[in-house]
């Protein structure tokens, strides 16, 4: 059964912050309801499993990754109501106007995504997807310095923060990233 009317959310925040936990336990809900859950992630995500989208603690929920965004339509089973779709931020500009129309079509869309990268500068298609969603949520972490919440992802390269004119994807967990607050957080530009 679809929704009487479709809906776009939108799950934010730094790396570590439980974005990819509060999608699962969205989906895991929607299960429980009896609605039909799909879920798609970026083929370059390969950091846990490359058949789940898989939290930081350990959580998953089976996934398909794609390659592209146009790939979600192509891959879209019958009979689905609810669409996952996690790291946004990886895919292409194409996947604001697919989840666009999916919500448009009925469909119950939860994406996930970083807003900010490494720099602390807006994460490619996430802020369209914040402007056009209905419901935005935005995590924060523990900043791993001072302790205070953590609103951005520090890159680090050897131990040292990264320096503003590092490519910005680069796919990887805590071996090289850290959630740190506003104050903590070091872009050097030289």
């Amino acid at each position: 059964m679809k929704h009487k009317t479709g809906s776009l959310e939108v799950i934010t925040g730094s790396m570590f912050c439980g974005k990819t936990e509060e999608l699962i336990r969205r989906l895991r809900r929607a299960t429980i309801a009896k609605q039909k859950v799909q879920v798609f992630k970026p083929f370059i995500d390969n950091r846990y499993a490359i058949g789940k989208v898989t939290s930081h603690s350990g959580s998953n929920f089976d996934a398909i990754p794609v390659e592209s965004s146009s790939q979600i339509i192509s891959k879209l089973e019958e009979g689905v109501t609810v669409i996952g779709i996690d790291e946004a931020q990886f895919f292409d500009y194409g996947i604001i106007d697919v989840a666009d129309s999916l919500a448009d079509q009925g469909y119950r869309v939860i994406v996930t995504g970083l807003d900010t990268d490494f720099r602390g500068e807006p994460f490619g298609c996430m802020p369209t997807l914040i402007v056009k969603a209905e419901t935005v949520d935005k995590l924060s972490a523990i900043c791993m310095v001072c302790g205070e919440p953590a609103s951005r992802t520090q890159r680090l390269v050897n131990g040292k923060p990264a320096n503003y004119n590092e490519q910005v994807i680069i796919v990887g967990a805590d071996e090289m990233y850290e959630a740190r607050c506003r104050k903590c957080h070091i872009v050097p530009r030289d």
